[in-house]
């Protein structure tokens, strides 16, 4: 059965109808990108670090989770050419959430307003075009860029003789750094604007770097010492699930605690343990490591860390709702982790702010 041949409300759109598009390079001026370390083709991390930890952050670390393009314009349409080596697709995360684009428009001091979703075809193993009407008049705009795929190029058009200026930019502060699993990396968000990050992005006008690997982060020494080099304003460290043993992450976690507070003494360090907490006695032993970092810290006198339980993450009516497996997050997981963590960023980015300002002074 083809639903859309029933239902022309689920017709897919792609191609380019217009025909006074001009195109631009989404890596360069107009646009300024956020969330990439390199582009064309678009990384989260230097290779050479990747080589070093495992396979999975090789591959992964080409993925574009949390890399968004932010432009102002007065086009009344925007156009997408976007090219991939291959195209992830999988059985319990839709296309758009692993393989689109979504746009926001940011409009004074209010929360940037979703406007739509770059929709990609389920089998376009090389790319895809499409287009998307806009306001027409002068709008600062958000595209968040696919949580699972890597992006070779990407092409954004707008009409010909249409005006482009420099965004509006986030607060004046470094980005937040997020190391984590797959939850982190965005899985299973129906689309990119969904992933917790976003979220909280919208919510605290912040600037962030995603280095969620799915399956991946172990805390191996490269990536420690790359995490303890990076400038940010908080890391969040979320890499319990990935942890291949409760040992392994007795071994690793306060290692890198300590070694990224040796590098950056004023640095907000925010610890997370992982959701699905209360399947077996493993997991409980996984959280109590995570707790016992933070206690640590805290005993030795570090009022610059906050722990945010994963009992609390779900916390509230249809719990169960929450993930599309029982591990991963759907989007009203994502929104409950981010309206949980809300609270405990924010006064870590104040701290930062405040550090910031007396280094100034």
């Amino acid at each position: 059965m083809e639903i859309s041949q029933i239902d022309q409300n689920f017709a897919l759109k792609t191609g380019i109808q217009k025909e006074d598009v001009v195109w631009y390079d989404a890596s360069e001026a107009p646009f300024v990108l956020h969330g990439a370390y390199s582009a064309n083709p678009y990384r989260r991390m230097p290779a050479d670090v990747a080589a070093q930890t495992n396979s999975g952050v090789v591959e992964l670390a080409r993925c574009t989770a949390g890399v968004r393009a932010c432009f102002r314009t007065d086009s009344p349409y925007l156009a997408l050419h976007c090219e991939w080596p291959s195209q992830c697709v999988m059985h319990h995360m839709p296309a758009v959430g692993s393989c689109g684009f979504d746009l926001y428009a940011r409009r004074g001091a209010f929360e940037p307003d979703y406007i739509g979703s770059m929709l990609p075809p389920v089998q376009a193993p090389e790319g895809f075009e499409t287009e998307r009407e806009l306001f027409g008049c002068m709008t600062d705009y958000i595209l968040n860029f696919p949580l699972y795929n890597p992006v070779s190029r990407l092409y954004l058009g707008v009409q010909r003789g249409a005006t482009f200026e420099t965004p509006a930019s986030y607060e004046d502060r470094l980005p937040v750094v997020f190391y984590g699993s797959s939850i982190t990396q965005g899985g299973c968000a129906s689309r990119p604007g969904n992933c917790y990050q976003n979220f909280l992005s919208r919510m605290l006008n912040m600037d962030y770097l995603n280095l969620g690997f799915s399956g991946s982060c172990r805390a191996e020494d490269a990536m420690i010492e790359y995490l303890a080099g990076l400038p940010m304003s908080v890391l969040v460290v979320d890499y319990d699930h990935n942890a291949p043993t409760v040992e392994h992450l007795q071994n690793t976690h306060y290692k890198l605690y300590s070694r990224v507070r040796e590098a950056q003494p004023d640095l907000p360090i925010l610890f997370l343990t992982k959701p699905d907490y209360g399947f077996g006695a493993e997991n409980a032993a996984r959280r109590c490591v995570v707790l016992e970092t933070f206690l640590r810290a805290r005993q030795a006198g570090d009022e610059r860390c906050e722990l945010v339980d994963g009992a609390s993450l779900f916390a509230a009516q249809e719990w169960q709702a929450c993930t599309v497996d029982g591990c991963h997050p759907n989007d009203l997981g994502f929104y409950r982790f981010a309206q949980r963590m809300y609270p405990a960023l924010r006064h870590l980015l104040r701290l930062a702010d405040d550090a910031a300002s007396k280094k100034e002074n």
